[in-house]
């Protein structure tokens, strides 16, 4: 019955999307392609839009979208099992184009061995052919790596050939993918010695209105330049320098996601709307570093003299292109209970992996995954801040080489979270959860089929196994990841932190991987899709979903609820959240906010104050199968209606033992407090501090002379960590502070700006003063 209503449920969406644009897909959040997704491009054949991109050691993957918002993995145009693979951080597959030309998909992409290969298919889904090395005309000084296909409107080809810092190059192609024609020599765009655009790199091409756009970033640090020519030509005077392709912003500083480069060819929609995919790093947010260059989305916009411009991405929503979805999620790592012949081509595998190394086949419904005389593992990006990475093993352990598990590691790979089976050095069966030098360990009570959970809290990992999937027993305390998280220490390895199952020391079986669970505490911030709720731009991220008023809404991807191999229906949700005006109520929607289905609504009462958060819960239809959920916020006024921390849904089995929030919010061990963010704001920001006993609190804001402007708190606190909200709407643009006094004794003072537009002197005039007190808290 459950498949049932999951089958008239999907076809349900995919009318709705065949004809229309859902309200919920009306605007984006960038990154659309959250985790590491490096040097994108993009390839539309009729109503399908295709990008792929360099993935180094990991397998390369192609996606496929009908919306450029939404996408899904559909093939890897590579094998893991190619012999020439390689097998290190930064080694395997450099850029990466699928075109459609002669009635056949071509996928070019490059070696570090400075060779580039393409692949052939009938279907963008595969078989893919073996790889082919294309040959180097004489002239060309290499045909480097990191290169894309323009295909001119007269169906000749040609591969735009970047080889070192000066060596940019146009080579025609011959119908057999190989180097036949014309060869035009642009060296002269980036000479040597001085190289004015650093690398000149990942260059692309396309046509608009006759003319010849020519686009390149600079380097990894950012920025991306566009040359136009009305005919295609080497001749250096025909072409124009254009400058810079993306928009500028007005805050740069608080722009989540900054310095954009590496973009995609511009398409053109059939509404003459032009788009582009691209890269970028969290830089306004640097402890998430390590996650890579994810994948954006932005608009291409030509002014009257035909110059592209393409809009800087937002820390707000973005207008989504006026395209159907035809029912593909979003995209985040999402469950998979190995019940198919094939392994879903989201999984990748690290380097060279032999394919007698793994099977779907030798125990149905399980996945077999062997060591390849060393580690072997199957994995995803690492995408977001929370998640409750489960699966359940088969393993016999034998020695302290043997391990299986779920590991979460940086792109150097250097740096590892691992909770794993095993046996110690006595010989006992144990679950383990390590990070660099850090190990717990306890007794593996269940024997060799277990339950193992790894959950994530922003940079906080705590480790847990069962034997039943539901009644949950802790391995030793949560772990602080930032060195993983932050740890991009060059761009020597490129890629970006991944998780997944591993074995090491002798075969195991996984019956299933689940990304998000339902059952685990589910972090309102951040949402993967979000409108009119607040997105942090700098320090951690915010402990709660802030700025909710009526008609605000957020997504959060992927949340697996249950079915034939996870026996689970909610019966129930729970939030916990605070208000200190008359609340609201909350709607929890499935896949989408008008054709999807509601199956909760959850009333959230004033608490008191913000601070004071409480639990709220609802009943909820019984659902299966995973989902995108959405919370759209309701109430009355235009009055913030609530902060949200976390919710999390349970079933009538569920007992006292399951995690009831969040293991790392945990009583805090030292006196903190922390620089608001966002600074500068218009017109709130957060002040969050930690205090580890109870106490006498007092928070207060003052101008540049001292006085005192506001009191935030003022009274007896229990030991927590607060997040506060500073709405200074009534107040002038200007500079002020903050100062925390506990006990009396004076902690720290931190300045603040309130600003709606400022410049690089507003940023250096931030100044922070030392602990007041010899008594260093």
């Amino acid at each position: 019955m459950n498949r049932l209503f999951v089958l008239l449920s999907c076809c349900l969406l995919i009318w709705h999307y065949g004809y229309g644009q859902s309200p919920s897909f009306k605007t984006y959040m960038n990154p659309v392609i959250s985790g590491d997704h490096p040097d994108p491009t993009l390839t539309r054949i009729g109503n399908d839009f295709y990008t792929t991109g360099s993935s180094f050691n990991p397998t390369p993957i192609i996606y496929h979208s009908t919306d450029l918002v939404h996408w899904e993995a559909i093939s890897q145009p590579v094998s893991a099992s190619w012999e020439l693979y390689g097998d290190e951080p930064g080694g395997g597959i450099w850029g990466g184009h699928m075109v459609y030309y002669k009635d056949s998909f071509w996928h070019f992409f490059g070696k570090n061995n400075q060779t580039m290969y393409f692949v052939k298919a009938d279907d963008p889904k595969g078989p893919w052919s073996e790889p082919t090395a294309m040959n180097c005309p004489p002239s060309v000084p290499g045909l480097g790596m990191d290169n894309s296909i323009f295909i001119d409107d007269d169906s000749r080809w040609y591969l735009l050939v970047k080889n070192g810092k000066e060596n940019n190059w146009i080579v025609e192609l011959g119908e057999d993918g190989q180097p036949a024609g014309a060869i035009y020599d642009l060296t002269w765009i980036n000479p040597g010695p001085a190289y004015p655009y650093s690398w000149a790199e990942g260059p692309v091409m396309w046509k608009y209105n006759g003319y010849y756009y020519y686009c390149f970033a600079h380097d990894l640090s950012g920025g991306q330049y566009i040359f136009r020519s009305n005919t295609l030509t080497d001749y250096k005077y025909a072409w124009t320098n254009m400058g810079n392709f993306f928009s500028s912003v007005p805050n740069p500083y608080i722009i989540l996601f900054r310095e954009p480069n590496h973009c995609s060819p511009a398409i053109m929609l059939d509404d003459s709307t032009s788009w582009v995919v691209y890269h970028a790093y969290s830089k306004g947010n640097f402890e998430w570093y390590g996650l890579g260059r994810q994948g954006m989305l932005s608009q291409v916009r030509y002014n009257d003299d035909d110059k592209p411009e393409a809009d800087y991405p937002s820390n707000d929503h973005m207008i989504a292109p006026n395209l159907s979805s035809s029912g593909i999620p979003w995209m985040v790592p999402k469950s998979d209970f190995f019940d198919s012949e094939k392994l879903n081509p989201e999984w990748s595998f690290l380097g060279y992996t032999p394919e007698e190394s793994h099977s779907l086949t030798e125990r149905p419904g399980w996945f077999r995954l062997s060591p390849k005389g060393k580690e072997n593992t199957i994995i995803k990006n690492d995408a977001e801040h929370n998640y409750s990475l489960m699966t359940r093993l088969d393993f016999n352990a034998e020695s302290t080489d043997d391990e299986a598990g779920i590991w979460v590691f940086n792109g150097p790979q250097t740096i590892f979270t691992k909770l794993y089976s095993t046996v110690n050095g006595s010989g006992a069966k144990v679950v383990k959860f390590s990070y660099k030098t850090t190990y717990y360990e306890t007794e593996n009570s269940v024997g060799n089929i277990l339950w193992l959970k790894l959950f994530r809290e922003n940079h906080i990992m705590t480790a847990y196994f069962s034997s039943d999937g539901t009644v949950w027993n802790p391995v030793g305390q949560g772990i602080n990841v930032l060195d993983m998280d932050d740890n991009q220490p060059n761009y020597s390895y490129f890629t970006g932190s991944r998780q997944g199952l591993y074995v090491k020391g002798k075969s195991a079986d996984f019956d299933l991987y689940i990304y998000r669970d339902a059952y685990s505490p589910i972090l309102a911030e951040p949402p993967a899709n979000q409108l009119g709720t607040l997105r942090p731009t700098r320090g951690p991220a915010i402990g709660y979903l802030d700025s909710v008023h009526t008609n605000d809404w957020a997504m959060y991807a992927g949340v697996e609820f249950g079915g034939a191999d996870y026996p689970k229906i909610p019966v129930s949700i729970k939030m916990m959240a605070s208000s200190a005006t008359t609340g609201g109520v909350v709607e929890v929607w499935l896949d989408s906010l008008d054709t999807g289905d509601k199956i909760a609504e959850c009333n959230i009462g004033n608490t008191g104050d913000w601070t004071n958060f409480k639990i709220f819960s609802s009943d909820v239809k019984p659902v299966s199968a995973r989902h995108d959920v959405y919370l759209k916020f309701l109430g009355t006024g235009t009055d913030r209606l609530y902060q949200i921390k976390w919710f999390r849904f349970l079933t009538e089995a569920d007992t006292a033992s399951v995690v009831e929030e969040p293991s790392s919010i945990q009583i805090p061990q030292n006196y903190s407090i922390e620089q608001n963010y966002p600074n500068p704001f218009n017109p709130s920001t957060i002040i969050s501090y930690s205090i580890p006993k109870p106490d006498f609190v007092s928070l207060k804001i003052y101008d540049m002379l001292g006085r005192e402007i506001q009191t935030l708190i003022n009274g007896f606190q229990e030991p927590n960590t607060y997040h506060i909200n500073f709405d200074a709407r009534n107040l002038s643009s200007g500079i002020y502070f903050y100062r925390l006094q506990v006990n009396v004794i004076k902690l720290r003072d931190r300045f603040i700006s309130k600003v709606i537009f400022f410049d690089m002197r507003t940023i250096l005039s931030w100044k922070f003063s030392t602990w007041s007190y010899s008594r260093i808290i």
